[in-house]
């Protein structure tokens, strides 16, 4: 080894474990043969590759994370070989998939290379990163992956770690893949789909506790469940959708009615939980990745563009710019009305959407006496330029879903009002915020507003 970079190989090693296996040496020669001095070839490799590692649970994943560390141990694996691509004559010809646990949940991965383990066994993963497949959180084990089997773990039994896992359903989320629960059906329908050519039923709803709602399906038969009825569902996969999760009970999922006896000692009965959801401050909301069916209230403080008349895709639906749809090219476009606003309550802010139904009911126009206002005022921008004079400060509540993502939170609204209680209530919470919880001398509340005498 040559002795101008043994220094530097000891501590990549010492850092990074084994250079020759893990691909880095071959990294840090071909750093070398573009003469890059060697102290600064490992400060760039130990970036690359370990320089700003952090260590992750389960729970603490997210879309797009890379360069971190995780230990876990192996509920299931398995492998199946991949058919060669087309004019390609290297590259793995394996892939390994299953599922990790720890203490805080579990996740499905994929590596490129066979394991140093079994089911059963806890392995540590440096330089891992994830991605989102079928709108889920994969941990993905590449080539420049460091993987070695921990013989002394403090991690759970895998008996214990194959349980689903208790959970109220505000606390369901991307991390599970599975889950046990208790709630009641506030919602249920029946309906046929068409999969892989056959005709199936599935069956959807709303399942509530005391903590939250979630949407539901299931594709086996429910015998004795109706609306209301308090259920326990145990093996339910969770599949998540635009950032949404929802229980997926299938075959191997038991579901079986409380008793009425259990039922009693419960947080919770169909009557509460049945009650439309109290207004929840954007902070706490914005603390959540995302969360469904719930209300919120405050001042439209920007109506952003993008608003008022729009063209859609007759077959997608999406919004078509200059005739052209992203997925169907040249496209007539069929007219639509929406609005795009920033609620804003004082703890935080998130952008909100509404659909043309709820557009119409807040703007106070319809499509038609919007299209007529922008082709007598001869510019396509009338109805946005309207809409933010009409909308800009006015107090409104919401109801209907959100998700986080990278600018900030998206909420769907499916139901929008002018709270009875608007502004005085609005006062009287100013003033106990401000710390006068006794009025002034002068000052008067009133259903109206704040006179002064």
């Amino acid at each position: 080894m040559d002795e101008k970079i043994a220094p530097q190989l000891e501590e990549l090693t010492r850092a990074l474990g084994d250079l020759e296996k893990s691909g880095i040496r071959a990294e840090f020669d071909k750093l070398l043969a573009f003469r890059v001095p060697p102290e600064v070839a490992k400060e760039s490799i130990l970036r690359k590759f370990g320089g700003k590692r952090k260590v992750l649970k389960v729970k603490d994943l997210s879309a797009s994370l890379k360069n971190f560390e995780i230990t876990g141990r192996i509920l299931d694996i398995g492998e199946k070989a991949l058919r060669p691509q087309e004019g390609v004559h290297e590259g793995p010809s394996r892939l390994y998939t299953g599922v990790l646990a720890d203490e805080t949940g579990s996740v499905m991965f994929s590596s490129w290379r066979e394991l140093p383990g079994s089911v059963g066994d806890v392995i540590n993963v440096r330089n891992a990163y994830t991605r989102l497949w079928q709108n889920r959180i994969r941990l993905s084990i590449g080539e420049q992956s460091l993987v070695s089997k921990v013989s002394d773990s403090s991690l759970p039994p895998l008996s214990e770690l194959s349980e689903s896992p208790a959970k109220k359903l505000i606390d369901i989320g991307a991390a599970d893949f599975s889950v046990r629960t208790v709630a009641c059906v506030l919602q249920l329908s029946h309906r046929e789909v068409l999969v892989r050519g056959k005709q199936s039923k599935v069956i959807s709803g709303v399942l509530a506790d005391e903590t939250g709602r979630l949407p539901f399906s299931a594709w086996v038969e429910l015998p004795g469940i109706d609306i209301g009825s308090i259920i326990r569902i145990e093996g339910a996969q969770i599949r998540m959708f635009r950032g949404m999760p929802s229980i997926n009970i299938l075959s191997s999922t038991k579901v079986s009615s409380v008793g009425s006896e259990e039922a009693e000692s419960l947080a919770f009965t169909f009557e509460s939980a049945a009650k439309d959801p109290a207004p929840l401050k954007i902070e706490e909301i914005d603390s959540r990745d995302s969360m469904f069916d719930i209300a919120a209230a405050g001042n439209v403080v920007s109506v952003r563009p993008g608003s008022g008349i729009i063209s859609r895709c007759p077959e997608c639906s999406r919004v078509v710019q200059k005739s052209n749809c992203r997925a169907h090219g040249k496209v007539e476009g069929v007219r639509d009305m929406r609005i795009k606003a920033i609620l804003d309550d004082g703890t935080g802010a998130m952008s909100v959407m509404f659909p043309r139904e709820l557009a119409e009911s807040i703007y106070g126009k319809t499509l038609e006496e919007a299209e007529q206002l922008m082709f007598s005022d001869i510019s396509k921008d009338a109805v946005y330029e309207d809409l933010r004079r009409f909308l800009t400060g006015r107090y409104l509540a919401v109801r209907g879903n959100s998700s986080k993502g990278e600018y900030g939170i998206s909420f769907v609204a499916e139901s929008a009002w002018v709270p009875e209680d608007d502004l005085a209530v609005r006062v009287v919470e100013l003033l106990h915020r401000l710390g006068q919880d006794e009025e002034e001398p002068g000052s008067v509340v009133s259903g109206g507003g704040i006179s002064l005498a």
